[in-house]
């Protein structure tokens, strides 16, 4: 048993808002990629996928960031109940968040980035979900050390 604190609470309660309100988006994007309320949020107002990969891109990303949802929000209701799995499901989602969000750098952070500016896309567009992983891939590691 590893009791939660203070930290813990506040680790959780920020992954839980930062995650909730994107999985909308990526369950439009895993269930109905083809409608078009998706194509407006993914693409933009009254635009098209330019292309099947991008479409196909979309619809993959929004299944492995339900995963990656499911990850987390197990791993916060573990930690918070001082169980040691919930700190390896932390690990698992934030390694898998880190992993993907350097993937979207490259793949989409120049169309974002143009879009939002550097100081939105360096806090919400692409960064906050960075941050926050590194923080909890550390403090995993450390309590379960």
């Amino acid at each position: 048993m590893i009791e939660p604190t203070v930290f813990t609470w506040a680790l959780s309660i920020i992954g839980i808002i930062i995650y909730t309100p994107t999985m909308y988006l990526e369950y439009l994007a895993a269930f109905k990629p083809d409608s078009q309320k998706t194509k407006d949020l993914l693409v933009g107002k009254g635009q098209d996928y330019p292309d099947k990969t991008y479409a196909a891109f979309c619809r993959g990303h929004g299944w492995a960031d339900l995963i990656i949802f499911f990850f987390v929000l197990a791993g916060c209701v573990g930690v918070l109940l001082g169980h040691r799995w919930g700190y390896i499901f932390w690990f698992a989602g934030a390694g898998v968040t880190l992993y993907a969000h350097t993937l979207l750098l490259f793949l989409e952070g120049k169309h974002i980035f143009n879009d939002w500016g550097p100081l939105a896309f360096f806090t919400y567009g692409w960064a906050l979900w960075v941050y926050w992983a590194v923080i909890v891939l550390f403090y995993s590691f450390g309590r379960l050390h």
